[in-house]
């Protein structure tokens, strides 16, 4: 039977990755990954071309993601190919610009940057621009809510003195969509962000507990910070279906499910939702007793009549 679905297809690809990672696991430490390994993901560029928009070349695609897999060495082979094909599937080069792949705990995982965000706000067709910024010691800004739009917040940095020596107070964003509307402004503080990363990252806490301090919070806190802000304002903007789904893709990782399943069509996800109620329906009717089915009425004449016919004949 042909595969039509990339899910499908993915699936497919993901279990050839997983028998090839049994041999890597029991390959010696010491020993060079071979060519043929899972990593070699050029096999898969069919599954990868098909992922991607129309828009994005397979090639350019490509060309970004060999640089980043010597980093993903140790994941496993099936984990490298599903952040790949969900990388893809919303069209962000993970060269660490739009988004990035990410090894944690032999996992390898799709995350996208704040840019990868504002790109996929500007692909609705809804946002027509996004200011998002840092505010640090030292900078002069003015924040009132109520005030009108324009007047509400002003943010004038200090762009003289190195931001090295100061710390970041607060970041801030919002964006001005089609028609000139202007959403509210998404604030997150320093002390919000620290909150955010104890609490809800966990490639952070593994990186503390291990004392290798090398996940995105460590590396590139302020990026990370300034993400938190966006991902703040996508609440605040009219959402398209691909940006509901890069939330729910990034939920999907913090909570250590397989993200690929999270970026599935619209119409597979409505088709999987209905295939689930009939199961669910046809478990059901095991359990109750099925009703009775009405009598069919043949025709026949009530007795009453039959006499009134027999006097009609005498």
């Amino acid at each position: 039977m042909a595969l039509t679905t990339l899910k499908e297809r993915v699936a497919r690809a993901a279990a050839v990755a997983d028998s090839e990672d049994i041999r890597h696991d029991r390959a010696d430490e010491g020993e060079e990954t071979p060519a043929g390994h899972g990593h070699d993901v050029e096999r898969f560029r069919a599954d990868i071309e098909a992922a991607l928009p129309k828009h994005v070349s397979v090639d350019l695609f490509l060309a970004s993601l060999r640089p980043v897999l010597p980093k993903l060495r140790n994941c496993t082979p099936a984990s490298v190919l599903q952040a790949v094909i969900t990388a893809a599937r919303f069209g962000l080069i993970p060269d660490g610009q739009q988004a990035v792949i990410t090894a944690d705990d032999r996992i390898a995982t799709f995350l996208a940057t704040y840019e990868g965000y504002v790109e996929l706000m500007y692909r609705s067709g809804l946002v027509k621009s996004v200011v998002a910024n840092l505010v640090y010691e030292g900078d002069e800004y003015e924040f009132v809510p109520t005030a009108r739009v324009g007047e509400d917040f002003v943010h004038r940095p200090d762009v003289l003195t190195s931001k090295k020596d100061r710390r970041p107070l607060f970041a801030y964003a919002f964006a001005w969509l089609e028609g000139g509307a202007r959403s509210n402004v998404a604030v997150v503080t320093l002390e919000e962000a620290e909150e955010i990363r104890d609490e809800h990252s966990k490639a952070y806490q593994r990186a503390e507990a291990n004392g290798e301090k090398n996940s995105l919070w460590h590396t590139r806190f302020d990026r990370m910070h300034l993400k938190t802000a966006i991902r703040r304002l996508a609440k605040l903007v009219p959402k398209s279906a691909e940006l509901r789904a890069l939330v729910a893709v990034e939920q999907a990782a913090e909570e250590g499910h397989p993200q690929i399943l999270a970026t599935i069509d619209p119409e597979t996800a409505a088709l999987e939702a209905e295939a689930r109620r009939a199961a669910r329906a046809a478990e059901a009717s095991q359990d109750v007793p099925a009703p009775r089915l009405p009598v069919k009425n043949r025709g026949r004449v009530k007795p009453r009549a039959r006499r009134r016919d027999r006097k009609k004949r005498r």
